[in-house]
């Protein structure tokens, strides 16, 4: 007869069977289909991509661990994760060597740095596109602020042209694009070329419990109601550049984000919010990575300040 043991031990009591290299799984799962579809679209160049930014990403881990005598933990698939969300923010056609640094820098400048997995602050994987297009920014924009036709206007300039809209400078209907951003975009990043498979693997996610609704929507419903409120074509704002990707796969990320429910929604529309200021009104019409990069910073703040009080507390005063 197996012995039963009372174990004791201080709350939270809620367990879970969940591992992370179920939890990397399901992700790597609901992205897949998007991933398939890139490289139908954009071929090898995706590929290469790909391949070489999940290679960086294994590769640094597995160095970095054993340089730093941990065991290597490459089968929790966090980094080849990692790599897989760093080539969907590339464009696809960069110098094969770029995805493999923008790999290497993902692990070691935001994991590493602060201790390895569960100790970064930083989205891994935005950090590795950050350093990518401040070190080379002619590769990374390419397409995206070339002088305009707007009359022949493709894939990642509308963002450019939905400025010069804003501004009064141009006229443009976008609502033709609508289509093009759900199904099939060939001018966009890698992970941008079907709105509607991000979705479909989001709703995976949602589903199998993996990701909470809370940051997503609030995220999508500040870039809707922003959109709305200055005059811009709110399903074009959320369909174009990598917001449906950030908000439902970046933003997400369990370590960079606050864990409450309250800092979950505070969190979301954080991030809508600076994404859409920056959009409208800096020089880089696509912000996603910066808009969270910039909420991660402010997680721990989030969650200090919204953390449920005890059952049973009350103040040192009003106890007396």
């Amino acid at each position: 007869m197996a012995e039963d043991r009372l174990v004791v031990s201080s709350p939270p009591h809620i367990t879970s069977d969940a591992q992370t290299s179920v939890i990397m799984f399901w992700v790597v799962a609901a992205l897949l289909p998007v991933t398939l579809y890139s490289v139908y679209i954009f071929q090898a160049r995706a590929a290469v991509s790909i391949i070489m930014a999940i290679a960086g990403a294994c590769g640094a881990e597995a160095a970095l661990q054993s340089l730093m005598k941990q065991k290597v933990t490459l089968s929790d698939g966090s980094a080849a994760l990692t790599g897989l969300l760093l080539a969907l923010t590339l464009p696809p056609m960069l110098p094969w060597w770029m995805p493999l640094v923008g790999g290497v820098a993902a692990i070691g400048l935001s994991k590493y740095v602060f201790g390895g997995l569960g100790f970064n602050i930083f989205n891994p994987a935005l950090v590795g596109r950050t350093v990518l297009l401040l070190s080379w920014a002619q590769y990374m924009t390419t397409g995206f602020f070339e002088k305009l036709q707007v009359d022949t206007i493709t894939g990642a300039t509308p963002l450019y042209v939905a400025k010069q809209v804003r501004d009064g400078l141009v006229r443009y209907d976008f609502a033709p694009l609508h289509k093009q951003y759900l199904l099939a975009n060939p001018y966009g990043c890698i992970g941008e070329v079907s709105a509607l498979l991000l979705l479909a693997g989001a709703g995976v996610l949602l589903y199998k419990g993996i990701i909470d609704w809370e940051i997503p929507a609030t995220y999508l419903g500040v870039v809707v109601v922003w959109s709305l409120v200055f005059g811009a074509d709110p399903v074009f704002q959320v369909l174009s550049g990598g917001i449906i990707l950030g908000a439902f796969y970046m933003a997400t990320d369990y370590v960079t984000s606050p864990i409450t429910p309250k800092g979950k929604l505070i969190f979301g529309a954080g991030c809508g919010f600076v994404n859409m200021l920056l959009r409208f009104y800096s020089g880089l019409p696509e912000a996603t990575a910066f808009s969270i990069l910039f909420m991660n910073a402010l997680a721990p703040m989030i969650d200090r300040f919204t953390i449920p009080k005890p059952f049973g507390w009350v103040k040192a005063d009003a106890a007396e």
